[in-house]
């Protein structure tokens, strides 16, 4: 293993370390964003449908 690879390894565990942490710390505010972002893909998923149907429609 080269020192260059150790070196990443190295800092993807720290980071992943303090990723972990960070989600845990701030648990409350993780789940709000969590929720946000499903109701950001359901809207985004049902204007696409719509849009879709409209053309198939249109013809």
């Amino acid at each position: 293993m080269d020192k260059m690879g150790l070196g990443m390894l190295i800092v993807g565990i720290i980071l992943i370390i303090g990723g972990a942490y960070g989600i845990w710390y701030f648990l409350p505010y993780v789940i709000d964003v969590v929720m946000g972002a499903i109701g950001i893909i359901a809207l985004l998923i049902g204007i696409m449908l719509a849009g879709i149907g409209f053309i198939l429609v249109k013809d």
